[in-house]
């Protein structure tokens, strides 16, 4: 039912059913519990403390070549897997891939020594040997999100394993860029701001501060707010807007280890893109990477700046290399299914078709 004072051009209509939907809407959000995370079909097949590699067959296989995704340490991987409409592990299955999915899972005080290389060759390479195995397959196909897409660069560099694609999105290669203050950079890069103390005092980054660290270097906004009241009429959309705020409140600890080595090898010296990093003794040198190559930018990305990917499509020696920039934001390209839209129209071709 709409009603409209008489007597006026300029008192709008107002649907009553709507706005009574879209209030109610607000307030079951405001009140209600966080909603559970329903993944796609997976079952695990390999676990190390507290990490998980998951695999999610395809719905109707399409392609011999299996996709291995890699998040970031900082958040919660689950933003990949957050619900079907919304899904880039979805998008991927319904598109005829098997994917593998490595969860780190949230270190305890326990792992406060766990680094970067323990990470990258203890987890990843032997995460990337198990989905072999498990698929058969003679290569595989790695997708790197963010951090993800670092830690997906260095380890095709230094590792032995068939690789047969590498795809980076929003991937930080040059630390001398982004969304730091500048004095926090040049603070880290001359020693006046260190955070090894913190590191050693809690021996794991807490929940907490990785939460206030995120918010503190993300742009303050209330668009997702009015977001939702403008659309809480729409039930789907307030649906993957719930599991987006649940995903924003739930970061992951970080062990001091490594955490010391991100701002310390990244922030400070820069080594990845001076080609002064080792990891586990290894040499990193990008130059090795030589498979097919592609990389990603969104253009409304205000965690991971442009800049600081562009580099990395010059330090590889690929031959079959593309770069290509999208509208959107960093966690949108996530959310909007786009990930698996974009990674697919250039993968498929590269994936042996079945």
């Amino acid at each position: 039912m709409s009603v409209k004072a008489s007597g006026t051009n300029f008192i709008p209509y107002v649907n009553l059913e709507k706005e009574v939907k879209r209030w109610g809407q607000v307030y079951n959000v405001l009140t209600e519990p966080k909603p559970d995370i329903v993944p796609t079909e997976r079952k695990i097949i390999w676990k190390k403390n507290k990490s998980t590699l998951y695999f999610h067959p395809a719905k109707e296989k399409k392609y011999q070549i299996p996709v291995f995704l890699v998040y970031s340490l900082l958040n919660k991987s689950y933003i990949l897997d957050i619900g079907e409409g919304s899904s880039v592990v979805g998008g991927l299955t319904d598109r005829g891939y098997d994917v593998y999915f490595l969860d780190w899972g949230s270190p305890s005080y326990e792992d406060n020594d766990i680094s970067l290389d323990n990470y990258i060759l203890d987890y990843l390479e032997n995460g990337v040997k198990r989905a072999l195995r498990h698929s058969g397959a003679k290569e595989i196909s790695i997708l790197g999100y963010c951090l993800g897409g670092t830690i997906a660069a260095i380890f095709t560099s230094i590792t032995e394993l068939p690789i047969k694609n590498l795809i980076l999105a929003a991937v930080p290669i040059d630390f001398s860029e982004g969304i730091v203050p500048a004095k926090w950079l040049k603070g880290l890069q001359k020693g006046t701001i260190n955070f090894d103390r913190l590191s050693e005092v809690y021996g794991v980054i807490p929940t907490e501060i990785m939460y206030g660290m995120y918010r503190g270097l993300s742009p303050v906004s209330i668009s997702p707010w009015v977001n939702l009241v403008t659309r809480a009429h729409d039930l789907e959309y307030v649906k993957k807007w719930r599991r987006m705020d649940k995903w924003t409140k739930d970061s992951a600890s970080f062990s001091g280890a490594a955490f010391k080595q991100l701002f310390n090898d990244f922030y400070k010296e820069n080594k990845l893109l001076k080609g002064e990093l080792t990891i586990g003794g290894r040499k990193v040198d990008l130059k090795n990477i030589d498979c097919p190559f592609y990389v990603f930018s969104t253009s409304r990305d205000t965690l991971v700046l442009e800049k600081q990917s562009l580099p990395v499509i010059d330090m590889v020696s690929s031959e079959d290399k593309t770069y290509e920039v999208f509208e959107g934001g960093h966690v949108s390209l996530a959310l909007t299914g786009h990930f698996a839209i974009f990674a697919d129209k250039w993968l498929s071709s590269r994936s042996q078709e079945i």
